[in-house]
């Protein structure tokens, strides 16, 4: 019986450390995939906000290597990951009884391309926009910037994240 209990938990101690490398918290299939790269998100838009093109280059490679085991190369990726910030405005969202703005939106559209170098059928490329409400009479500056960046960055990087590595 102790033989048998014994082989059973081998089994089972076995199994578990085998499927360790099949399944994934975050959902995300990088196939045979050991590197990625995420090239440098140029700020294109109308309205250029100092160093949110680096900040958001940032943000996605630190995603990007907290949720996957693959390591982070300047060139040469089996995933490649590139394109441009298209828009950061402000827009005016709601109104007082004054006619003046009670509440302003901050956008941020980024254009992504994706390349799967492996598996090249799963490249990828297409716009994702996040936004952040905040009351217009706060200046967006500071602080209330970082937390705007911060939480559309957030998102944002979410969402490429699962348009290129899940099935989402």
């Amino acid at each position: 019986m102790k033989k048998l209990l014994l082989l059973f938990s081998s089994f089972l101690l076995l199994m578990t450390f085998q499927s360790c490398g099949i399944y994934s918290f975050t959902g995300a299939d990088t196939g045979e995939a050991e590197t990625f790269q995420v090239n440098f998100f140029q700020n294109n838009a109308d309205l250029v906000e100092p160093g949110i093109d680096r900040a958001f280059t940032i943000s996605l490679q630190d995603l990007i290597q907290n949720q996957t085991s693959l390591s982070l190369v300047n060139n040469n990726g089996d995933l490649i990951f590139e394109g441009e910030i298209v828009e950061y405005y402000i827009s005016p969202m709601s109104a007082t009884a004054q006619n003046t703005a009670a509440q302003n939106r901050l956008t941020i559209s980024v254009n992504v391309r994706y390349y799967n170098t492996l598996e090249p059928e799963k490249d990828l490329e297409r716009r994702f926009s996040f936004y952040y409400d905040y009351p217009a009479q706060t200046q967006l500056v500071g602080a209330n910037l970082e937390t705007a960046l911060d939480e559309i960055y957030t998102r944002l990087t979410q969402d490429i994240f699962n348009a290129a590595l899940t099935d989402w």
